[in-house]
């Protein structure tokens, strides 16, 4: 089955341009055209993983271009890695093709959004199983274009457009340096396939000066994707998006490719132990930076961002602490119980129409089942025990531990105990207590919402155990099988890790608790003890404004400074030499009278002035 595993992107592709042709028509029908072509997606995709448990690698490629002695290829490629991506893309996917139903029910843009999902499916499918770097980077980009017309699909808002715009921009920054990585990994390997690429690193065959410089500019475009520091400030913005968008977008995909690649290139990355070293700094310092961020905010969707923004940087932690079954074990786990929350939230926010948590409250009683999902989905993403975030963020933990990446290894504890607390004081003052603001007509979404929420709470409890010993092997050995450059399938740690991290999950849910289930401890005491502090935090460090003094205003600076020197410079000149070019012209016109006698005359006069120029120079010629 492996052999046609090309065919899996092609159904949401063809979804996509049917609904392009057709979807004005069908309207709210169109949805049913989504939901089939995904789902034909997602059991191909099951079934390609099954072969490929039984199976070695799978790889096809044809000749697209010949330039010279040169050949770039084209094809697919069915790894362990891009076999579980196909499963987690394509199931998400469908989930959220399904929950849009109900969500965007009514919407006068209903079959667009359809077909904006059916694109964006499709190149994310396109990108995991691409075989080379070049193949990669066309969907790469192709991913881009999607998120930017679905984050700014309510484009009549200019907040939507604003962000659509920023995802786009930011994004592309890190595309520069993944572009120029690939263009000197082809300029020291002469290819862009991967297995060539890793041979000639394993071979010695480039410097490890350019290892290390082509792994980091890879990395710069990984951080641009996954919302890293500092390029992170574009995703938060992403939720004026419809919500379905956000748990595609930021639970396991576009958000996800980010990692993806460079557990794609691992075997570069760990030829480099500088170029490791740099994706677990900026993986540890995102993965603190954005959970401390996430303990002040007060729309329910950004808090959820800001916790996306925090779990990717624990995936590269663990990418770079050489952790790979870790950072992909975590990409599999946090993109179902993300997703189960951000379409949980979805589910909140339709029945409440208000995204500040400040305004909410009470609602455990009268939403029965996004209540408890909601609930699974923060236990498994704070760690707790026998949830599937808890196995996932163990294996992090140990792989910086055993990498010898201590300081590393505390921040992300750290970042652990923020999780815990401001998931929980979001579940608090969600469902806790009694309502904040008048809510009428609060009612449960109906079941083609609950339905997908329903099937991601189960994944989100049971994802964790497939890499336990429990069935007699972890997903890690299968993960690594054949490839001695991704380590080892588990690592095995001290047993204290685990009891840390699991005190600071259930101290972080016992302060949220405190604060805001039972009230006993002031909701404003970091507010009101340390104002500065908390206005750093609530402010995301200022960043954006940082960003908009600096690099927006000097753009628009020197935009300014070329506009107006093109305008009064370069322009005045050539508004010069056009002036004096007309003015001879017209001088001359005068002088061509296009009459007969007037041309003898000047004849004449031209003649008697040489005779009497020669008359003159006559004796100086002899």
């Amino acid at each position: 089955m492996m052999e046609n595993a090309w065919i899996i992107p092609l159904f949401p592709l063809l979804s996509f341009l049917f609904l392009l042709l057709f979807g004005k028509r069908l309207k709210e029908t169109s949805a049913y055209i989504g939901m089939l072509f995904t789902l034909l997606s997602f059991i191909y995709s099951l079934v390609v993983l099954f072969d490929r448990f039984s199976n070695p690698t799978y790889k096809a490629e044809a000749t697209w271009l010949t330039i010279g002695d040169v050949q770039l290829t084209a094809g697919f490629e069915i790894n362990q890695l891009n076999a579980l991506m196909l499963v987690i893309v394509s199931l998400v996917s469908f989930l959220v093709h399904t929950y849009s139903k109900g969500y965007m029910h009514g919407d006068d843009r209903f079959h667009v959004f359809y077909a904006y999902l059916g694109l964006f499916t499709f190149a994310m499918l396109g990108l995991v199983i691409s075989p080379n770097l070049l193949q990669t980077y066309i969907f790469w980009e192709l991913v881009g274009a999607g998120s930017f017309l679905l984050i700014g699909f309510y484009f009549y808002k200019e907040e939507a457009k604003a962000a659509a715009k920023k995802a786009f921009i930011m994004t592309r920054i890190g595309d520069v340096g993944l572009l120029i990585g690939m263009i000197l990994l082809f300029w020291q390997v002469g290819s862009f396939e991967y297995d060539e690429i890793f041979q000639a690193v394993e071979a010695g065959s480039v410097s490890a000066g350019m290892v290390t410089l082509t792994a980091i500019l890879i990395f710069v475009g990984a951080v641009g994707k996954s919302g890293q520091f500092p390029l992170h400030t574009w995703l938060p913005d992403a939720m004026e998006g419809p919500t379905p968008v956000s748990a595609l977008i930021h639970a396991a995909t576009m958000v996800a490719a980010g990692v993806y690649l460079v557990a794609a290139l691992f075997p570069l990355f760990t030829a480099s132990e500088t170029a490791l070293m740099v994706v677990a700094i900026i993986g540890a310092v995102t993965a603190i930076f954005a959970a401390s961020i996430g303990l002040v905010q007060k729309d329910i969707k950004r808090v959820l961002a800001y916790s996306t923004v925090s779990q990717l940087g624990y995936m590269m932690l663990a990418l770079g602490s050489a952790g790979y079954v870790a950072g992909v074990f975590h990409l599999m786990t946090h993109a179902f119980f993300k997703a189960l929350l951000f379409l949980a939230a979805g589910s909140v926010i339709h029945a409440v129409h208000t995204q500040n948590i400040e305004e909410m409250g009470g609602l455990w009683k009268k939403l029965r089942i996004t209540g408890p999902l909601f609930l699974i989905g923060t236990l498994a993403i704070s760690g707790v025990p026998l949830f599937s975030g808890f196995f996932s963020k163990d294996e992090i933990l140990i792989a910086a531990w055993a990498h010898g990446n201590t300081v590393l290894f505390w921040l992300a504890v750290i970042a652990a105990f923020f999780t815990a607390f401001y998931m929980f004081r979001l579940f608090f003052m969600v469902f806790s207590g009694n309502a904040r603001s008048e809510m009428k007509n609060v009612h449960e979404s109906p079941s083609v919402m609950t339905f997908p929420m329903i099937v991601l709470g189960i994944l989100a409890v049971v994802a964790g155990y497939v890499n336990t010993p429990w069935f007699g092997t972890f997903l890690g050995d299968w993960l690594v099988d054949g490839n001695e450059a991704l380590g080892h399938g588990h690592i095995e740690g001290p047993a204290w890790i685990m009891i840390v991290a699991t005190v600071v999950s259930l101290l972080g849910i016992f302060l949220a608790w405190m604060m805001y289930g039972k009230r006993s401890i002031s909701r404003d005491w970091l507010s009101s003890r340390m104002p500065i502090v908390y206005g750093i935090l609530y402010n995301k460090y200022y960043i954006d404004e940082f960003y908009q003094l600096s690099v927006v205003n000097a753009t628009k600076f020197f935009s300014y400074l070329f506009h107006y020197i093109e305008k009064f410079l370069v322009e005045g000149i050539v508004k010069g030499i056009t002036g004096v070019v007309q003015g001879l012209g017209r001088i001359g016109s005068k002088i061509q009278s296009g009459q007969i006698q007037g041309y003898g005359a000047m004849a004449f006069v031209g003649l008697a002035l040489l005779l009497v120029i020669f008359a003159i120079t006559g004796g100086y010629l002899k």
